[in-house]
């Protein structure tokens, strides 16, 4: 229980220091506000009554006096010649957003998450406890709680548009990843190793006594097909939540490209960084990675490069490596983003007629109002990769390569099995029942199988829509 009780008191020490901190130093303005991202300014009305050569409107009375009762809106031709200025975007500024509040909330949070867990980590690598409670986990389980909140406040916005048909594609969508995942639980482990048969017959090994004992052993079929039900609806929301991130980070993609012409490592990041969710399809492809890696061809011999233990612990690292890369290159994308003004002003200058003066000035801060979201919809899903990852290391009893595997137990000790006293009531022993069957269901063979689909499925929905979406911008949006 001493490791426990440091382990509290880090937390407590660290939820003071977000309370205290989170005004001044704050992870999440300084990734957004330091100066080196860039925004459009609209032009001023006096600026467009300029081009348009209209004079300065006349008052009130002098309206009045010439029976005129009101100004017509001010209409400038769209092939006016007007400038956007560009302006560095401050903090004082990004006070006003929208959903502002909401993303430093949650990146700083998943911050300060990611030390608590380095500083467990450190802490169970020097002492080793064996039978105690890792805070950690709560902290991961917390961090993705919210980042499916943010998910379903960022998707409640495209089913409150009345047009458009962003509500049309998600459900699209959805609908499509519910097959893909139930196809995917279908492949054998020989091909994509995710570990969900084996996680399943370690849970109904184990939960099939405690079904016996109530005279439930007919459900177990039932509890394995609702968990592979479950599996599916949770792919197709996580496909839904991911379809709209994916078309912006396209978007964003070949954006950021065109504006890093001239910097060729910048470039083969923003490539990698686009190409990760392949690179971690590749990871759990068993003939793909496992078998050549562990029987590694060469001539007509072959030899062992890495043992099993050892490409796990590296299936690890470059899952960590991999989104610390996108979270690296994350100023590229959203300055690529905020360019989007640019871009529209220069589309109206390709189109006959007249604009009023406040659509302009509409079209260009649009873009710059919608930053937050278009943050959110690019950290979120690296930072639910990320404690996924976190977590099925430590809940999947995997190693960081730094010191011994841990054993897994087939059969976890259950609350049953301890000696059960005279003077015990039957809410307690209701309680040591319930306790029981979630040990025996929540067994690292299984919570291996879960993460690891988890993980597979964002990286795949990540891919599947940024491909479309690279397709939609360059082929059919123009």
């Amino acid at each position: 229980m001493a490791v426990l009780g440091v382990q509290l008191v880090v937390t407590l020490l660290t939820a003071t220091l977000m309370h205290r901190l989170a005004p001044h130093c704050s992870f999440a303005r300084w990734l957004l506000c330091n100066g080196s991202l860039f925004r459009y300014k609209h032009p001023t009305e006096e600026e467009l009554r300029a081009l348009a050569g209209k004079q300065k409107p006349r008052g009130r009375k002098e309206r009045w006096a010439n029976g005129c009762s009101e100004e017509k809106p001010l209409s400038v031709p769209r092939d006016a010649p007007f400038q956007l200025q560009t302006c560095p975007l401050t903090a004082v500024d990004a006070l006003v957003l929208r959903f502002f509040l909401e993303y430093q909330w949650f990146v700083d949070f998943a911050v300060y998450s990611g030390g608590v867990y380095l500083f467990t980590e450190a802490y169970y690598y020097m002492l080793g406890p064996a039978k105690e409670t890792n805070i950690a986990v709560f902290w991961c389980l917390l961090t993705i709680a919210f980042s499916v909140k943010v998910f379903l406040t960022v998707t409640r916005l495209y089913f409150s548009a009345e047009e458009g048909g962003e509500r049309s594609v998600c459900l699209t969508f959805a609908f499509l990843f519910l097959l893909l995942a139930m196809l995917v639980q279908v492949v054998r482990e020989e091909t994509l190793e995710l570990g969900l048969e084996p996680g399943l017959d370690s849970m109904s090994q184990n939960l099939e006594p405690l079904l016996k004992m109530q005279g439930w052993d007919w459900a177990l079929p039932l509890v394995k097909l609702a968990i592979r039900v479950g599996l599916a609806v949770v792919g197709s929301m996580l496909g839904a939540f991911l379809t709209f991130p994916g078309l912006r980070l396209a978007q964003t993609h070949h954006d950021a490209l065109t504006m890093s012409e001239d910097r060729p490592m910048l470039q083969f990041l923003l490539h990698t960084s686009f190409l990760s969710p392949l690179f971690v399809l590749w990871l759990w492809t068993k003939p793909m990675a496992r078998d050549f890696l562990h029987q590694a061809p060469l001539g007509r011999m072959s030899f062992s490069l890495l043992s099993d233990s050892a490409f796990d612990s590296l299936r690890l690292w470059v899952l960590v490596v991999l989104c610390l890369l996108r979270l690296a290159v994350t100023r590229p994308h959203l300055q690529a983003y905020l360019c989007l003004a640019k871009a529209r002003v220069e589309q109206l200058r390709r189109e006959a007629g007249r604009i009023e003066a406040r659509e302009i000035q509409r079209r260009v801060v649009r873009v710059y109002c919608y930053v937050t979201v278009v943050s959110l919809q690019y950290l979120t899903p690296l930072i639910l990769t990320l404690n996924c990852t976190l977590l099925l290391k430590t809940l999947g009893g995997y190693s960081w390569g730094l010191g011994p595997v841990p054993t897994l137990s087939p059969t976890p000790p259950s609350a049953h099995d301890g000696p059960v006293g005279p003077e015990e009531d039957e809410a307690q022993q209701t309680a040591a029942l319930i306790a029981g069957a979630l040990g025996s269901l929540l067994t690292p063979l299984f919570l291996r199988g879960v993460l690891a689909f988890l993980i597979w499925w964002i990286a795949a929905c990540q891919l599947l829509s940024s491909l479309f979406g690279l397709y939609f911008h360059q082929h059919l949006a123009g």
